[in-house]
């Protein structure tokens, strides 16, 4: 069944590939023809299996269970390959049409603004990311927040240089007004009359908490929880200002946002992407150059992808070269 999930996501993200766009005869016809193939196919192959089943079984009672595990080897090796990457991309961006076509220009914003970056100043910042790691990693695990993104936020709000800020932003996070029952929850978590912003581990877990309090209030959607984070609670919140314009989404709420920081979200992400890359890499590959751009998308954007050096087995992510 898992073998034929990726043939199907496969052959129809090849196929969404090829016959990109509206037109009815070179995009529509050949792609729902693609579709009917596939059935006819797979009815095909699922009759061939049962016969082979049949005539192996008579061979070695074992036959049919050691070849459904070979194909399922097989089919979850080649699911680790860029390729099967690049289809399963075409596929969510026709199945998840405007939604996922926002998400793609978001992600594509990702990796110019990484391109764009100086990579010298970039690789000194997260160099500075190393003793506060394990707080942060904990912190992320406790309220159910990516860790890569965390950091990104850090990069973002800091430089990872602990300071006050005009606004009234403290420490590594630049927290400000947090409320009073995630100030408790993490107080309760970490076994303290009140949490000090000016210690780093406490600056931390307000941090993830609020985030995740943000990502929460936003639904989930994690272009408008980093807002929200950033935002904060003046001017009534990111909600308050949503509501005001009637705006459903972060590409809607977008040109409302002249005097707020609109490309917060993509310095974050940049940030996320550059650390995931030095844990992958121990450096900051040019985007631009030979095949990095295609492996760097391959292995994924924190916070948009399924994809995550920890939890995937060694040697199914491609590497940079």
């Amino acid at each position: 069944m898992v073998s034929g999930l990726i043939g199907t996501i496969s052959v129809l993200g090849r196929a969404a590939g090829w016959f990109g766009g509206s037109d009815l005869t070179q995009s529509l016809l050949p792609f729902a023809g693609t579709v009917l193939i596939l059935g006819i196919l797979s009815s095909l192959l699922l009759a061939g299996w049962l016969l082979y089943r049949r005539k192996i079984k008579r061979w070695a009672a074992n036959g049919p269970v050691l070849s459904a595990l070979v194909i399922l080897i097989f089919s979850m090796a080649y699911a680790g390959f860029p390729g099967f990457q690049a289809d399963l991309s075409h596929l969510r961006s026709l199945v998840g049409g405007a939604e996922q076509a926002g998400r793609d220009s978001i992600a594509h914003q990702v990796y110019a603004a990484y391109r764009r970056a100086n990579h010298e100043d970039l690789a000194l910042i997260l160099s500075r990311v190393k003793p506060y790691e394990a707080d942060i990693h904990a912190a992320a695990k406790r309220y159910g927040v990516d860790p890569e993104v965390l950091v990104g936020i850090g990069v973002a709000e800091s430089s990872f240089l602990p300071r006050d800020s005009k606004d009234g932003g403290r420490g590594l996070f630049q927290i400000t007004a947090v409320p009073k029952r995630i100030t408790k929850e993490v107080a309760q978590q970490l076994s303290m009359d009140k949490p000090d912003p000016q210690n780093p581990r406490d600056n931390i877990y307000l941090a993830a908490a609020t985030f995740h309090h943000y990502l929460g209030e936003m639904k989930g959607d994690l272009f408008l929880g980093l807002l929200a984070y950033n935002i904060g609670p003046r001017n009534g919140g990111l909600a308050s200002i949503m509501a005001q314009y009637g705006a459903r989404d972060f590409f809607t709420i977008q040109p409302y946002l002249k005097d707020l920081p609109r490309d917060y979200p993509i310095r974050v992400l940049s940030a996320a992407l550059a650390y995931r890359l030095m844990r992958h890499e121990g450096g900051l590959p040019p985007y631009h150059e030979g095949e990095n751009a295609k492996a760097i998308q391959a292995l994924g954007i924190p916070g948009l992808d399924v994809w995550s050096s920890e939890l995937l087995p060694t040697g199914t992510v491609p590497k940079v070269k």
